[in-house]
């Protein structure tokens, strides 16, 4: 079980030194899909305070579709930053594997949003000098998961609880719409981000899972604002409804 965890810590360490940008992204939707009729929801929160929810319905036993919505306010003396996001996408699911207990995603999405940063300088308590940045973007996403609902496990704490696995690669292009510093126009930015995603999930019941995310954030682009300076941290909750039974060692 080690080698699932140490990429995630060093992902987690990256978090906390994270460069500053304007895009935080949120969460991917990592549902787990595995037939006609399953439906999976999540909620995750970092430590900067960054929230996710996720959700997820199989159309058919190789057809998904994606929701997913991220919020944050972080309000501090000599720094704010406002961040929202939504999206929507779809695409192809399919079980393989000797007991069809591995799970192939391949998603294509789009969504939308906005950014609000202010910068405070001080000389003895006292303000001196305030830059306001106000962005709004558009975002188009194509995704691949890989998952699987054969377990693990784990002894904690007397109990004994299953662990499952999946990763994921993001690719995402982010683009400005309006960029505003104190109100005057700004040339907008874009960029191409490559976000490699690692999650595992602890069974607490058939239904909920604790799930714990990490990922990096690369951009492709050298840019001033639009960087990829934060990475994903996140602890949250997933229930998965329907789909097929997972099979255990």
């Amino acid at each position: 079980m080690k080698k699932y965890l140490i990429i995630p810590l060093f992902f987690a360490a990256a978090t906390w030194s994270s460069c500053s940008s304007v895009y935080m992204p949120n969460v991917p939707n990592t549902p787990m899909l595995s037939a006609k009729g399953e439906l999976s929801a999540g909620a995750h929160i970092s430590p900067k305070g960054n929230a996710s929810i996720n959700g997820a319905y199989a159309v058919s036993n190789h057809f998904g579709v994606l929701f997913s919505g991220s919020y944050m306010k972080n309000e501090r003396t000599r720094k704010d930053f406002r961040h929202k996001l939504v999206e929507i996408g779809g695409g192809y699911i399919d079980t393989f594997g000797p007991d069809n207990n591995r799970i192939i995603e391949i998603y294509a999405g789009y969504g939308g949003g906005s950014a609000n940063r202010n910068f405070r300088e001080f000389d003895n308590d006292v303000l001196i000098s305030n830059s306001q940045e106000e962005v709004t973007f558009t975002k188009t996403f194509i995704q691949v998961n890989y998952s699987s609902k054969k377990n693990s496990y784990l002894n904690l704490f007397g109990n004994r609880y299953a662990l499952n696995y999946g990763t994921a690669i993001r690719i995402s292009h982010v683009g400005m719409n309006t960029f505003l510093i104190n109100n005057i126009g700004q040339p907008k930015e874009d960029n191409m981000f490559i976000e490699p995603v690692f999650f595992t999930r602890m069974k607490l019941s058939d239904a909920v899972q604790l799930q714990y995310t990490s990922s990096g954030n690369f951009g492709l682009k050298d840019r001033k604002f639009m960087t990829a300076g934060n990475s994903i941290f996140t602890i949250g909750a997933v229930v998965n409804l329907g789909g097929k039974k997972k099979v255990t060692n």
